[in-house]
């Protein structure tokens, strides 16, 4: 198999740097996918298969979002700094310094998706078509949801958490172990995880300052600035052919990803029976497969 070519750089936003790699050719005459990846706070590490779509014939662009992975850090920023509209200006400058703002598609991950869709409701010109991978559409229900899942937990595992939670002590181990048993069912379900995954989470562990701010803790604990965010009233005006990808564990449940399914005209979605929240990694061959069968079908 011929070895795809990538390259990487720096995107100069404002007085910062955002990190960006393409696998492929962006002069290839193909739409480019851009792929945005969850947290808020995490890195494109986990999301790293999805390069894969790029044996499909379409360039594919990662990127680190800003305050994390290779792109510049700022952990003394206050939380009010980490805004949504922060990271709809980062992507179009990404968009504007790659010269790709008048034709090109995104997928976005968990939080990669809330935020694509944002950018989508604004019916920008140059987006071609649409996929939201795992995400919520109202961090309210998806705290409904996390908590729902969590009364399935053990109990030992239930008593835990709620005993820290109740002194805002999210830094014990045995609180970091409960949590991972949560993970384990539906955050990614491979034992051991894959390399790509645990690089996400160590960075994170290493500057927690945006996923802190914006998600809190952990991922069911939202205590962080998006905890009322919702784009239920606005998906109506999103125009481009879309995909809703989750799995059959997914802490993103059917009921949290429903809004899309009800109010996104004419999306389809792709259910992955043996995956959690990260299809990409737990069925990777099926995933991408789907992914380029979508591309080929709208682009």
């Amino acid at each position: 198999m011929e070895l795809i070519k990538s390259r990487e750089g720096f995107a100069p936003f404002g007085e910062y740097q955002t990190w960006y790699r393409v696998t492929g050719d962006l002069a290839c005459g193909r739409t480019p996918l851009v792929i945005l990846h969850g947290g808020p706070g995490c890195t494109y590490d986990y999301v790293d298969a999805y390069k894969d779509v790029a044996a499909g014939g379409y360039p594919v662009i990662h990127y680190d979002q800003l305050g994390n992975g290779r792109s510049t850090h700022l952990p003394h920023k206050p939380a009010a700094f980490w805004t949504v509209k922060l990271f709809l200006e980062e992507l179009d400058n990404l968009l504007e310094h790659l010269g790709i703002g008048d034709r090109y598609a995104l997928l976005g991950q968990s939080w990669g998706g809330m935020l694509a869709s944002e950018h989508a409701v604004r019916r920008p010109a140059g987006l071609r078509c649409l996929v939201i991978a795992n995400s919520p559409a109202d961090m309210r229900t998806w705290v409904q949801e996390a908590n729902r899942l969590r009364e399935a937990l053990p109990k030992d595992v239930q008593d835990t958490l709620l005993r820290h939670e109740a002194v805002e002590d999210y830094t014990a181990a045995d609180y970091i172990a409960a949590t991972r048993v949560f993970y384990d069912r539906h955050v990614c379900r491979l034992q051991p995880w894959p390399d790509e995954v645990a690089r996400t989470f160590a960075q994170v562990e290493a500057d927690p300052t945006v996923y802190h701010a914006m998600t809190g803790p952990n991922e069911f604990h939202i205590i962080g600035t998006t905890k009322d965010w919702t784009i239920v009233d606005r998906l109506g005006q999103i125009n481009v052919p879309s995909l809703l990808i989750s799995g059959r564990y997914d802490e993103a449940t059917p009921l949290v990803v429903k809004p899309y399914l009800d109010l996104i005209p004419g999306i389809r979605w792709a259910l992955f029976e043996n995956s959690s929240h990260m299809p990409h990694v737990e069925e990777r061959v099926a995933c991408m497969g789907t992914v380029v069968k979508f591309l080929d079908e709208n682009l």
